[in-house]
């Protein structure tokens, strides 16, 4: 349900995926879109349909239509851009400008605080393969919101209105929780995409690949979201399974030593996992962690 205050009118720096999806959303939740800004021109006619705006040449002109101005660039280009509109003198006292960084903190924008705006930083926890998913996988994200104090209220106000969880994360705490949603991102591509190698090596095309992985994967989600990825534990470290481990380091160096890092480092984090579901012994675990470091029970 969103708020029914008056929506600020909003300006989007940057086109791409989630500028496009979020203006989208912002529209459609009743937020003005005053005007939209970007260095490639392409970009703005391709997120027009979706953002409506003026379509402004510069940033500084996009931002001085706004009551917010929302810097949707990628990480390395924030602070770049906060600068030069507030350079241009296009930042007034009392307005809000905003970055969707997960791992950037609030000085990305100091130079817009400097210039009398307060200042925030909303970020949703969700991928963006291209626009259109953007906009179906936004609505029931978590949000993680740094903000100014006088703005901490409107930023709910604002998560809510993209149907989104608010939740509030200290400046200083956001590389670790951009780090979690990497892995949780991420890194579970890099993982699925081993599991691929591996079938491929088996002789598998990959479209037989995915098909013969993905039921367990699917099934595996379901249960960490009904029982937590503790008592969603099973294979071979949760129940102490010493010889499966060890062949399981033979195959790897024999056929896929490219892979045998990440297996090894991945099982000493699982071995811990196995004590706290309590399916593992302190005997079998010290075990265990030796083969995988590279010893011999």
């Amino acid at each position: 349900m969103t708020n029914k205050k008056k929506k600020d009118r909003l300006s989007i720096i940057g086109l791409g995926k989630v500028g496009t999806a979020m203006g989208y959303l912002l529209k459609k939740a009743g937020y003005p879109i005053a005007a939209i800004a970007d260095r490639f021109p392409e970009a703005l006619v391709q997120a027009y349909p979706f953002t409506g705006g003026r379509m402004c040449k510069t940033d500084a002109e996009a931002a001085g239509d706004a009551d917010a101005v929302l810097i949707a660039t990628t990480d390395d280009l924030i602070a770049i851009a906060c600068r030069e509109i507030a350079a241009a003198g296009a930042i007034r006292p009392g307005q809000k400008v905003v970055h969707f960084s997960g791992a950037g903190s609030l000085e990305l924008l100091s130079a817009a605080k400097e210039a009398g705006a307060f200042i925030a930083s909303i970020h949703p926890i969700q991928s963006f393969a291209d626009v259109e998913g953007a906009i179906q996988n936004i609505p029931g994200s978590t949000f993680g919101i740094t903000a100014d104090p006088e703005i901490r209220e409107w930023a709910v106000d604002f998560v809510l209105a993209l149907e989104g969880i608010p939740f509030f994360i200290p400046d200083a705490d956001k590389p670790l929780y951009h780090a979690a949603a990497c892995i949780a991102s991420n890194y579970l591509t890099t993982l699925l995409y081993m599991v691929e190698e591996i079938y491929l090596s088996l002789g598998l095309n990959r479209k037989e690949a995915i098909r013969a992985f993905w039921p367990l994967v699917r099934g595996t989600l379901k249960n960490i979201e009904s029982r937590g990825s503790v008592q969603a534990l099973t294979g071979p470290i949760a129940r102490g399974d010493i010889g499966t481990v060890e062949k399981h380091i033979l195959a790897f160096q024999d056929k896929l030593p490219e892979f045998l890092h990440a297996y090894q480092a991945l099982g000493l984090v699982t071995t811990e996992l196995g004590l706290k579901k309590q399916s593992l012994t302190d005997e079998k675990a010290t075990m265990i962690k030796k083969h995988l470091k590279g010893g011999k029970s």
